[in-house]
């Protein structure tokens, strides 16, 4: 029997449930990137995640995301738009509300920002949590329900809480930097479709006899 990848250009992967999209066909913003079968999951509004859950994104800093990433409802990036000065009395932003007070808008352009927002492969991001900007999460992370995300992830670490903190790692170095060479998310299609039960519960020294060969 042929087996046949799924399909990476259709909005709703499951016709029956609207509140999963996947967010390639999804965005349109060009500071928005976001790999294949990466999905985001909303009951209310999951078509509005580029407004909803991606805020104060003015540019020219990216949102990156990776392949196969799995966001759960209410996943929202804060992106370097948000910032405020804070070297002076006050942190109020005067000039946005107009008038006289718009003749200072030099007072709010050139604010420093951490750069983009980088998401890798096979990240999964429970409910409710929060990316503030310029922070870096690497492949295979996992990030708890309500986390709120300061500082780099990194690659197979598991963070929590607010402030996030690492709580552990899914596997010890080693293992790590064979996944990583490995990086499966960028097998073809088909391969991944005929090894799926490997990549979902598999062992390591699985996935390596599986690789694809050059």
């Amino acid at each position: 029997m042929t087996q046949i990848p799924a399909d990476p250009t259709v909005l709703h992967p499951f016709p029956d449930q609207p509140r999963v999209v996947l967010l390639k066909p999804l965005v349109t913003s060009a500071l928005i990137e976001v790999g294949e079968y990466s999905y985001y999951d909303d009951p209310d509004e999951p078509t509005a995640f580029e407004t909803r859950n991606v805020l104060y994104h003015y540019g020219p800093e990216k949102l990156i995301i990776g392949k196969f990433c799995a966001l759960g409802t209410g996943v929202r990036f804060i992106m370097n738009g948000a910032n405020h000065r804070m070297d002076g009395p006050s942190t109020f932003p005067f000039p946005i509300l107009g008038g006289s007070w718009a003749e200072h808008f030099d007072l709010l352009t050139g604010l420093p920002g951490r750069g983009d927002t980088v998401v890798g492969n096979d990240v999964w991001f429970g409910y409710n949590t929060m990316v503030m900007p310029g922070v870096r999460i690497g492949h295979g992370a996992i990030i708890a329900s309500g986390a709120v995300v300061v500082d780099d992830v990194p690659d197979y670490g598991i963070v929590g809480g607010n402030p996030a903190k690492l709580i552990r790692t899914r596997y010890d170095n080693g293992d790590i930097a064979r996944l990583l060479e490995l990086a499966w998310w960028d097998w073809p299609a088909e391969h991944i479709t005929e090894h799926l039960r490997v990549i979902m519960s598999g062992t390591i020294d699985d996935l390596e006899k599986l690789a694809p060969r050059a």
